[in-house]
């Protein structure tokens, strides 16, 4: 597939720091399943259904929205979701979680420890990657790719589990602070997907991996607001090239990147425009892709 090339001349500005992320959109083949996989294991909200969608949350905004399409399937090696990260406020919201899935035996891919975060990754019910995440004190993040990437080791599960002392309160699901942290795609190539993340949006590149062991430079990039370690994860581990799924693939549908105010966001949008984007304005905010076909949607806080 020919990646576009983006008319950039100069640098552009960098996006507030304060930008953050918002709700997931997923095609799902079955609601039902979806929805009580997110609820029942993970503590998720059902915040509301209308017809064949649904969105789910802990309690405030929607951190997932879902709709079905009957007869929707897995298509591997596309570009698309990787995984999105829950990001959960307290250890011991992780440990609860850890349990949660102890208890009703579901499969977990793995555990690590990032140095900036502790991950536990598993599927969904429909093959959709999950990373449920807490982040260390920023103070303790390393400061450097190779730093970090030496310093990425397994997470053992008494690791995590020895914050249940923390609080002998019961848990009662997802706490109301947990958000979605950062979203990690796989892309076509990643010229073009740093072009449009950081030189069009503007977001930063918290590490440079050109000094990084084991090649990780050559498949994989980063990009942040502000000072967070990432709020959105790029990889070509599907290969380069790979292909955007067909319109009856599960997963992603957009993820939402949320902007502090109106300002900001006409900011952007006139980067991306004049960048020759194709952007579809809605009422609350603005739709386009990535050169690898992943859906964005660009609103504001509130």
């Amino acid at each position: 597939m020919t990646q576009p090339q983006f008319s950039t001349t100069t640098a552009a500005p960098a996006i507030h720091p304060a930008t953050r992320l918002g709700h997931v959109h997923y095609t799902a083949a079955n609601l039902e399943r979806q929805i009580t996989f997110y609820r029942d294991i993970l503590g998720f909200k059902l915040h509301w259904r209308e017809g064949d969608s649904a969105g789910l949350g802990a309690g405030g905004a929607d951190l997932l929205r879902l709709t079905e399409q009957p007869g929707a399937r897995r298509v591997r090696r596309t570009t698309g979701l990787y995984h999105t990260a829950f990001l959960v406020p307290t250890r011991w919201e992780l440990a609860q979680l850890l349990k949660r899935i102890a208890e009703t035996r579901t499969p977990i891919q793995g555990m690590s420890n990032h140095g900036t975060h502790h991950a536990i990754y598993l599927p969904d019910a429909e093959g959709n990657g999950i990373e449920l995440a807490w982040d260390f004190p920023r103070a303790q993040w390393p400061k450097t790719a190779r730093e970090m990437i030496e310093g990425n080791q397994g997470l053992a599960p008494e690791t995590v589990f020895s914050a249940l002392a923390d609080s002998d309160a019961p848990w009662d699901g997802l706490h109301r602070e947990t958000q979605v942290g950062h979203v990690h795609l796989h892309v076509a190539s990643l010229a073009p997907t740093r072009q449009f993340y950081h030189d069009v949006l503007g977001f930063g590149i918290p590490f440079d991996f050109s000094d990084a062991p084991g090649g990780f430079a050559d498949t994989a990039l980063f990009f942040a607001a502000g000072d967070y370690h990432h709020h959105i994860g790029t990889n070509i581990w599907q290969g380069e090239g790979a292909p955007p799924p067909p319109p009856d693939a599960v997963g992603l549908r957009y993820f939402t990147v949320i902007v502090p105010d109106a300002a900001e966001l006409e900011r952007v949008v006139s980067r991306v425009e004049a960048a020759g984007v194709t952007v579809t304005r809605e009422a609350d905010g603005v739709r386009f892709h990535d050169p690898a076909q992943n859906g964005l949607r660009l609103t504001t806080a509130g």
